[in-house]
């Protein structure tokens, strides 16, 4: 007998109120969560913002290598990613799921359970959603709420001729994730006694599996006073999320390639892999890092920042988007992230 239960033995409405069961609110502009024909939401005087994403299976994850777990905590954490681009608080979440008939009621939990661990981790509360069957893979919708005060929030179209360009953590290392883990999905295919290769890139893979919205420097960059100017996160590639500001702001750009942050496991590997560590910086994608601007009077204060680079600066629009070297060789840059077509 099966240990594992399948979803018609306890039907959609059976699965809501499992999920239910495990779900906590945190925040005051939520007055009705889960349980309802709709959320009930009362932000009092702030701005709402809503952001969404789909991720589909074979288009966007890979069930052979991407725990359920993780991928429930990922599909959260890059739509908080994008309330954290915008210099907001992340409040409310809802999940709509379609589940073929090979799921059981305790895959679903699985996957639940790395949502509520991200719900848990940015303090948002899921306050709705749907569940319905798919023919063709798991599919998962999630709609992200935010809010700020109106003179808190950033976009994409503020940055101004001279301020400096900056970046949260370090780049390239989801893209060289994926690429191990695919090695080691057709090492698997080829021989399915394999054990996989990962001990020594962890890092790497957990970037891609797992990877975290900085929310921790928005909350930072607020303490200290730094509004940005404009903002993006980086999940189709620096060089893109870059074009996208400087044509909103009709600014040039320049950055500078010895500033760019990367991991000393990424480099490494993208060797390994016979492959450029500037294109993985530049094009891979993933990273859900922030990308931003700050006017040149936060220079002091935020050169030596743990989390934050500061890699270039804003320029004349005429000036275009740059590359510069150490020698002072200037190369215009293409935008060659992640196409969704």
């Amino acid at each position: 007998m099966s240990e594992y239960t399948p979803l018609s033995a306890v039907g959609e409405f059976g699965l809501i109120r499992k999920i239910k069961e495990k779900i906590e609110l945190r925040n005051e502009s939520t007055i009705t969560g889960i349980g309802d024909d709709a959320a009930v939401l009362e932000p009092k005087e702030k701005q709402v913002v809503v952001s969404s994403d789909m991720l589909l299976e074979g288009v966007h994850f890979d069930l052979t290598f991407c725990p359920l777990k993780h991928l429930g905590y990922k599909a959260v954490a890059v739509n908080v990613s994008d309330i954290a681009a915008m210099n907001a608080k992340p409040t409310q979440i809802t999940v709509n799921i379609a589940v073929g008939a090979r799921f059981t009621v305790e895959a679903v939990e699985e996957l639940y359970e790395g949502i509520r661990l991200a719900c848990e981790s940015y303090k948002v509360d899921l306050v709705g959603g749907d569940t319905t069957s798919s023919a063709a893979g798991l599919v998962i919708s999630v709609t992200a709420l935010g809010e700020a005060a109106p003179d808190q929030l950033v976009y994409r179209n503020g940055a101004k001729l001279n301020d400096l360009v900056c970046v949260t953590g370090d780049l390239g290392a989801a893209y060289m994730g994926l690429q191990i883990l695919e090695r080691e999905k057709q090492a698997f295919i080829a021989n399915p006694d394999m054990q996989p290769e990962l001990e020594d890139k962890q890092y790497i893979v957990g970037r891609q599996l797992r990877p975290e919205a900085r929310m921790d420097v928005i909350y930072d960059l607020k303490e200290r006073g730094i509004k940005p100017t404009s903002m993006i996160d980086i999940s189709d590639g620096l060089a893109s999320e870059l074009f996208h500001i400087c044509s909103q702001s009709k600014v040039g750009a320049t950055v500078f390639k010895d500033n760019l942050p990367a991991d000393p496991q990424m480099l490494e590997t993208a060797v390994e892999f016979n492959m450029d560590p500037l294109t993985c910086i530049m094009n891979g994608g993933e990273d859900y890092e922030l990308l931003f601007t700050v006017p040149l009077s936060a220079y002091d204060e935020l050169k030596n920042h743990p989390d934050i680079t500061i890699i270039g600066k804003i320029t004349e629009e005429s000036e275009g988007v740059n590359l510069a070297t150490k020698t002072g060789q200037v190369f215009p840059l293409k935008a060659q992230g992640w196409s969704h077509f």
